[in-house]
Formats: C-alpha cells, sequence, structure tokens
C-alpha cells in the first residue's frame, strides 16, 4: 500500500472525509519540523489490512520499503493486484482517493507535493500543460527516482539534516522525473555568466544567516529552478546547497578562530539550525569538532583548513 500518506501539518484537510478502514499505521519519522515548504515526507509503519485514502489537495507518492509484499489496490477505477518490492513506487495525483490491501505489514517512505509546488515545477520547464501531468501510476520502477527518493529519505532520518535548501533540490527534481521534463541546455549557456555567478554568491554570502531558497536564487537572476540548478553546478562544481553549507561552514570557521562569539551565536550568525547542526557539517567539512578547531586556533600551525579532497575551494568571479 504504497500511497498511505498522513495529513501533513498546516496542509489543507482531504476533500473526502476517509472511509473506516481495518489497516493501520505508524509514523516513524516526519518532516514536519525540518522547515520544508510545499512538499513533506513521513516514514510510516502499515499494518496488513485493508486502508481507503480520501483524495487530498496534494499529490502523493510512497515507496515501499523492506522485504516484498503481496498487496491489491484500486484507484481511478483502475485495479491492480502485485508483490510490491524494495524501492516500487505509487504516484497518486492531487485529487483521486484510494483503496489498498496489503497481505503482511510493511514499512512506507511518503512523500506529498503541494500542487503549487509541482505547478511551479512545470511552468519554469515551459512545458505544455497536457505533456505535464502527474498521473497515476502503481508499482513505478524507476532507478533515478529512487536515487533521489533514497536521498530524501536519508535527509528525513539524519540526526542532523542538511540545510532546507537540499531537501528541496531533491524534491524539485523528483517532479522533474515524474512528468519527464528533464531540462536541456541545448542552444542555451551551459554555465553562468560571470556576472551572474557573482550576483548569487553575493546574495548568498550576504544572507547565509537566513533561510535561503532554489525559487528566490533562481529569480534573482531571471532562470527557471531546473536550469539554474544545472548551470550553478556548472559554474561553481557543485551543487547550490552543497556550496551554501559550505561557505557557512567556513565563515563559522572564521568566527570560532576570532573568539569574540561563543559557538552557539556563532551558529545562529552563520544559518545553521544550532550548535550542533553546526558541529555536525564541520564534521564533515574539516574533520574537526568546533572545540578542536579553537584549540587549534591556539597553535597557528595547526589551523584546519577545508579538505581539498572533501569540497572544492570556490572563487568569486570577477
Amino acid at each position: 500500500m504504497n500511497a498511505v500518506t498522513p495529513i501533513p501539518a498546516g496542509q489543507p484537510k482531504p476533500l473526502l472525509q476517509p472511509l473506516p478502514h481495518s489497516g493501520s499505521r505508524l509514523t516513524l519519522r516526519s518532516s514536519g519540523l525540518l522547515g520544508w515548504q510545499g512538499f513533506g515526507a513521513e516514514l510510516v509503519n502499515v499494518s496488513a489490512g485493508l486502508h481507503r485514502i480520501p483524495a487530498f489537495k496534494y499529490h502523493r507518492v510512497g515507496v515501499h520499503v523492506g522485504a516484498p509484499v503481496r498487496a491489491r489496490c484500486l484507484c481511478n477505477e483502475r485495479g491492480h493486484s502485485r508483490i510490491q518490492a524494495h524501492g516500487d513506487a505509487d504516484v497518486i495525483p492531487a485529487g483521486l482517493d484510494g483503496q489498498w490491501s496489503d497481505e503482511a505489514a510493511c514499512t512506507i517512505f511518503s512523500v506529498w507535493i503541494s500542487e503549487a509546488f509541482a505547478q511551479r515545477t512545470v511552468e519554469q520547464l515551459s512545458l505544455k500543460s497536457g505533456d505535464a501531468q502527474l498521473r497515476p501510476q502503481f508499482q513505478m520502477r524507476d532507478p533515478r527516482f529512487q536515487h533521489l527518493a533514497w536521498a530524501l529519505r536519508a535527509e528525513l532520518e539524519a540526526d542532523e539534516a542538511s540545510d532546507p535548501l537540499y531537501a528541496e533540490s531533491l524534491c524539485t527534481a523528483m517532479v522533474v522525473r515524474l512528468i519527464g521534463g528533464a531540462p536541456t541546455l541545448e542552444n542555451k549557456r551551459r554555465t553562468l555568466a560571470p556576472k551572474t555567478a557573482a550576483r548569487v554568491i553575493e546574495f548568498i554570502e550576504a544572507h547565509l544567516d537566513q533561510r535561503l531558497t532554489l525559487s528566490e536564487l533562481a529569480a534573482l537572476v531571471e532562470l527557471s529552478v531546473p536550469h539554474f540548478k544545472v548551470l550553478f553546478r556548472e559554474t561553481l562544481g557543485m551543487p547550490v546547497h552543497r556550496y551554501v553549507v559550505q561557505r557557512r561552514v567556513e565563515r563559522a570557521r572564521t568566527l570560532l578562530l576570532e573568539g569574540k562569539l561563543n559557538a552557539s551565536q556563532i551558529a545562529l550568525d552563520t544559518g545553521f539550525a544550532h550548535q550542533s547542526h553546526m558541529a555536525h557539517w564541520m564534521g564533515r567539512l574539516l574533520g574537526v569538532t568546533p572545540r578542536e578547531l579553537i584549540r587549534s586556533g591556539a597553535n597557528a600551525g595547526n589551523i584546519v583548513e577545508l579538505d581539498s579532497n572533501q569540497s572544492r575551494n570556490i572563487a568569486i568571479p570577477r
């Protein structure tokens, strides 16, 4: 029963009230407190039995996790019987209800995407509306989509999640994959113009302490989000979210070595959710904790630099 999706916090109520069903579900993880906007995810344990799911005002994707389970489903007057395996996905567009029956308990990675989020992606790809519809799909097996789904699941389950910018990037790519509208760079620039790149970087530098989104960065240079993501990576050598996190770590490192502010204040001033979030990323990029970094500052010869094998130094274009 891959499309079991609880109502996300702050989202509209279902168009129809749910009918009684014999199955039950238990939420293991939720993105409710991660700051994701326009989309969300949950990891859910689903019991054996019959589940009736009402129509919602958002799109739903459920990805099966773990051992195979035999299931039967009915959606949009289409029936389907299958053995759902690890990675199999059901796609249920907004406005459609469904019914699923699982012969054994299973785990589902459930993603919801608002119509506004999906529509914005469609418009930015300049696709015809008839070619850009999310259609019902049962037991979808798409290795690229699975890769994106597992990356988003890793974010959901991480003790210290990345910047919401990363999750937004993954969900945008998932929508692109679902509608089959991957952006093409034919007859277009393959990198950002130097002045354009400088403008984006200067904006990021000025707003590192704030929540950044792909939409606002792309709008800054009048590009669609899918096109902007590709051009940024080709120009800077890394995805947008990676660059932002690296710059936050670099600024935090500088402030810690200056010794004028405590670690908690530095974490907030550099855009991290809290001190342990900053420590997590400093450990990944620098290989040291904030405390170890401060100690290294007492000996200039031991000051830690970013590992060139872990991340690429970025020079601001002039």
